[in-house]
């Protein structure tokens, strides 16, 4: 993936505005998260450029995101990659992304309403893997659904700070784990989240 071409479409050709609701949109242009309802947030286009681009995505990609959210993040996947599979618990913003996203004209991406926590394993295994909540630990099930030779981004750790960690998995299947920068994500709910 070119970081230009990716920054380019970030911050000049994605309107974060449209995946905003009411008085916040005049926020948009601020690099830093805001919420979206739901007790959930958008995350700063800093991050979520950077989470991207350290994914390497490539034409060829079938990508797993577990935490739909706004749908900011699924646009982005969805402009880089061959396919998006994307997996959000809460049903509200899960419809309103789907709707946001047809709305650009997306036709790569694949919705579940579900816990994401568990992945999708019924269309594995991916060549990468973002996951936009905070986890607990790594879910065994995502590790499984890693291809071999595929990276996962995600935030492990307590509520107050996370590391995010990028994993990768070698054509062996071992696995070997980087942490990039503390971070702070709202939590992951389900299996591996902080509560059910």
């Amino acid at each position: 993936m070119n970081y230009n071409q990716l920054e380019d479409f970030v911050n000049n050709k994605l309107d974060r505005a449209f995946f905003i609701d009411g008085d916040l949109k005049k926020y948009a242009k601020m690099d830093r998260p805001l919420p979206i309802g739901c007790e959930q947030t958008i995350s700063q286009p800093s991050l979520v450029l950077n989470m991207s681009y350290l994914l390497d995505l490539n034409k060829n990609s079938k990508v797993l995101e577990i935490g739909t959210g706004s749908g900011y993040q699924t646009a982005i996947l969805a402009e880089f990659a061959k396919q998006v599979f994307t997996v959000e618990r809460i049903d509200e913003l899960a419809q309103k992304a789907r709707e946001r996203l047809e709305k650009l004209g997306y036709q790569n991406i694949h919705y579940l309403v579900g816990d994401g926590s568990l992945g999708w394993p019924e269309n594995a295994p991916y060549d990468r893997i973002i996951v936009t909540a905070a986890a607990v630990k790594v879910p065994k099930e995502l590790l499984e659904q890693l291809r071999s030779g595929g990276k996962m981004i995600i935030p492990v750790g307590p509520f107050e700070e996370q590391d995010l960690k990028l994993i990768i998995k070698d054509e062996t299947g071992l696995l070997a784990s980087q942490s990039l920068a503390g971070v702070r994500f709202v939590e992951l709910k389900g299996k591996y989240g902080f509560t059910s």
